[in-house]
């Protein structure tokens, strides 16, 4: 079993986002914190998560499932129960490419619809996983992203255009310039709003910006809790633009449709790769703008790919926490 990098932080920390950014997050966060919830995007319309929802009308379980799996140990019992939320079938049939953990999740939610709603099914699957810390949606109804978009007419490439569905913009070969999501009205889910009210840090990102990182601010209750919680904010860069959603994205770009997303929204730290930046004046004074302090780090693997080391993620989260360690006024 891997030991922590140092001894674990007394921090309530939760972290927001979706996908493999959340995990990656999480995989670094368990490491060195013990009070630990994830806050995840509920938007997802592909795949075994849309199929499930379509079918259904639940919550699409995909980013959930992840992220649970990301909480998991590195012990014999962690690892294998992550290997089989993330393992999916191969088959000519209706299965086919079905995750196991999202037909667990789902599963749950049906036995205990009338016993504590999604909160309790998860709960229930992280307690099975012996999961380093809970998982909660961001919303207890599905959400679809919405963008605008621009470059999709080639003869009026500054047509603005709207594209629907969480895959469809992720996928787009248009530049998107805006989000909303749908309903723009949608309820937080309670949990996590008064998790992050009780939190001392707030970590948003890295992840697929405009479709798991930004929407977090836009459901009013959620990102009325994350404007004004006492906690501190940490927003965590990507590696590399998202082909697609943010392609050409630089650093600063990312912090610049964040603050037009959500203009009232401070931040107190930013993290940054140190090979992902190539201009540490310009994005330090972009960070500043927010009102937040940049860090910039080494936690990219070694490999070139752009992905997140998690020891050196948790290292980087852990000097942060401690030297930053004084809560809002």
């Amino acid at each position: 079993m891997t030991e922590p990098l140092v001894a674990p932080s007394t921090e309530r920390v939760v972290a927001l986002g979706g996908g493999h950014g959340l995990a990656a997050s999480l995989g670094a966060l368990r490491r060195v914190v013990e009070d630990l919830t994830a806050v995840v995007t509920v938007a997802d319309n592909g795949g075994s998560s849309g199929r499930l929802r379509r079918e259904l009308g639940v919550l699409p379980p995909g980013d959930l499932r992840q992220a649970l799996a990301a909480l998991c140990g590195d012990d014999d019992w962690g690892r294998t129960w992550a290997r089989v939320l993330q393992h999916r079938f191969a088959s000519s049939g209706e299965l086919h490419n079905h995750a196991v953990g999202n037909l667990l999740i789902v599963a749950l939610w049906e036995l205990l619809q009338d016993d504590g709603g999604p909160a309790a099914g998860l709960e229930w699957v992280a307690r099975l996983l012996g999961a380093q810390g809970r998982v909660l949606p961001m919303s207890e109804v599905p959400l679809d992203i919405t963008a605008q978009v621009i470059g999709l007419d080639p003869a009026d490439p500054q047509r603005v255009e709207e594209v629907r569905g969480q895959v469809e913009v992720a996928r787009t070969a248009g530049q998107v310039v805006g989000v909303s999501i749908d309903p723009e009205d949608a309820a937080a889910s309670p949990a996590a709003v008064a998790a992050i009210k009780d939190a001392s840090w707030v970590v948003l990102g890295p992840g697929s910006w405009f479709t798991s990182v930004i929407p977090h601010l836009l459901v009013r209750d959620l990102g009325q809790a994350l404007r004004t919680t006492p906690a501190r904010r940490l927003l965590t860069l990507n590696l590399a633009p998202q082909p697609g959603e943010t392609e050409g994205f630089s650093p600063d770009n990312h912090l610049e449709v964040l603050a037009a997303h959500a203009p009232d929204f401070e931040v107190d730290v930013v993290l940054a790769d140190s090979r992902s930046v190539s201009d540490v004046h310009g994005l330090r004074t972009t960070a500043h703008h927010l009102g937040a302090e940049l860090v910039v780090a080494d936690v990219c693997v070694d490999d070139g790919s752009p992905r997140h080391d998690a020891e050196r993620l948790a290292a980087a989260y852990a000097s942060i926490f401690e030297s930053t360690a004084r809560p809002r006024d």
